[in-house]
């Protein structure tokens, strides 16, 4: 997506000079969303970008891997040969964290690229009994597809509920719940000592029945590839970009789920991994080298999730929050949790509720002073809430 958009972006703005997109995965630019539901429930063979790159003068290096950068002479090296470059925009994305000891183990799987999910397909049409380890956005999303197939399903999870590293517990146990709603079984505080072919072994002894094990527990920068280069990376092994996309490097910028930002808005350094900071982060890059524009790059983070037929959004970045405010029951269909700082709305989470979204990001933008007790009444809506 990141790098898709980029190019985009630049003939958009009148860019004429040669603009050449290279990708590892063999396959035409693709979106991922699709992957862990209508993809890889069979419902389509592929989600390729619905864009004519030659129409747009755009050259496709595909199955193409970069193995390093050597600013010094502007090249990046390929096993074809090196590839010299005037601008280069990194966009490799991140690489999900593979769980220890299971590289070699069959029937264990990842839900990352379109060959991920074409390996997957088979296994749900088969109504194989899986095991999910994780339950973060795509452990959920994965499980949500493979009950739909008809499939058995386990998912193992360390902590002690779901989206553990995301949400606060008052916020993220209630989701338990869907799990066992939708006939997955969610076992927390359980974790994993070896993945045999076909079962799991937890660290208490229980033996889990696997017909195939998915792993979800996490996404890492894939920035390996930037090793001597030079290049300023985070601890997190992100790309370090400042405000406006550039490197620590002449020429360089980052975009996507590969780099980090500076956040005037939140006070902190963001890491973004969701779709729509692949597609606004673009449109700061190429208004940058096209000489556009001056401004920086400091959006709203928002992402969806669909699962256990439920639509989750959330839009801000909740962590120096001083205030919870709930905005329904989370008991019911359809609820929300709105966190405030010295009563400013900060970021949403909205379950069913798309109104909330959107008024949320709206006033996420201002930014908006709320009165709590209007917020807290789900029959308010949140734009009547500014005082």
């Amino acid at each position: 997506m990141a790098g898709v958009q980029t190019a985009v972006a630049l003939r958009e703005g009148g860019f004429r000079d040669r603009i050449t997109l290279i990708g590892a995965e063999p396959h035409p630019p693709y979106d991922r969303p699709p992957l862990s539901k209508a993809v890889l429930l069979g419902q389509a063979d592929g989600s390729s970008f619905d864009i004519d790159f030659s129409a747009l003068s755009v050259e496709l290096r595909l199955g193409l891997p970069v193995t390093g950068l050597r600013p010094d002479v502007r090249e990046i090296d390929t096993p074809d040969g090196p590839v010299p470059y005037d601008v280069l925009v990194v966009a490799t994305g991140a690489e999900p964290v593979r769980l220890p000891g299971t590289e070699d183990v069959p029937g264990v799987h990842l839900l990352r690229t379109l060959d991920d999910a074409e390996r997957l397909r088979p296994v749900l049409a088969r109504q194989d009994a899986v095991v999910v380890v994780g339950a973060g956005w795509i452990g959920a999303e994965f499980a949500t597809a493979a009950r739909e197939a008809g499939c058995a399903v386990t998912v193992v999870e360390a902590a002690d509920r779901p989206l553990a590293g995301i949400f606060p517990a008052e916020v993220a146990a209630p989701m338990a719940g869907w799990y066992a709603e939708s006939g997955a079984e969610l076992l927390t505080h359980a974790r994993v000592a070896s993945v045999e072919p076909g079962a799991v072994v937890l660290a208490d002894g229980r033996r889990l029945p696997a017909g195939a094990v998915v792993v979800g527990i996490g996404a890492r920068p894939a920035t390996g590839w930037l090793a001597g280069s030079g290049m300023e990376l985070g601890p997190d092994g992100s790309v370090t970009a400042d405000e406006r996309l550039r490197t620590s490097l002449p020429g360089v910028y980052a975009v996507g789920d590969c780099a980090s930002f500076p956040s005037a808005r939140y006070g902190a350094r963001l890491l973004v991994h969701h779709w729509d900071n692949a597609l606004q982060g673009p449109r700061t890059v190429a208004a940058r080298i096209i000489g556009e524009t001056e401004g920086v790059y400091d959006p709203v983070p928002y992402f969806w999730s669909e699962q256990f037929g439920r639509f989750v959004q959330y839009a801000g970045h909740h962590a120096s929050a001083d205030t919870l405010v709930w905005r329904g029951d989370p008991a019911e269909a359809a609820w929300s949790v709105a966190w405030l700082r010295e009563g400013v709305l900060v970021a949403l989470l909205a379950v069913g509720r798309p109104r909330d979204l959107a008024q949320a990001r709206k006033l996420l933008e201002t930014p908006a002073h709320l009165d709590p007790h209007r917020v807290a009444d789900p029959t308010v809506p949140l734009k009547k809430a500014v005082v």
